[in-house]
């Protein structure tokens, strides 16, 4: 998947070089997680064919599942109509969730606030 200099440089990266990513299941059109990413880790991404982000709490690049084994091979990525967000439609080899659910988006509103209450 190639990327020429110039298509990099006109995407448009927040002010830390970072732009969302919605990552998607190819088969389903679940929307399994969010994440960041930045030039490096677009073009990490690009190289290796499974998704690549970068970790704002840790500061570095994360392969994502290099640990657990649920990587994410990319098969298109899509960028939005203002090139500010990316969507990556991924064949997952696993739960995208920390938690071992597929998806992130678990929990309701609802749910979160009644969570909420007991803390």
């Amino acid at each position: 998947m190639p990327l020429s200099n110039e298509a990099l440089a006109s995407l448009q990266w927040n002010d830390q070089g970072l732009m969302p990513a919605v990552v998607q299941d190819v088969n389903t059109r679940e929307v399994l997680m969010v994440a960041f990413m930045n030039a490096e880790s677009l073009r990490c991404t690009l190289d290796s064919g499974e998704a690549v982000f970068w970790s704002r709490s840790r500061q570095e690049l994360w392969h994502k599942g290099a640990t657990s084994g649920n990587t994410q091979r990319v098969v298109e990525i899509r960028i939005d109509c203002d090139a500010d967000t990316l969507l990556l439609l991924v064949d997952p080899n696993g739960p995208a969730c920390h938690t071992l659910r597929t998806s992130c988006f678990f929990r309701t509103l609802d749910q979160f606030s009644a969570e909420a209450k007991h803390y």
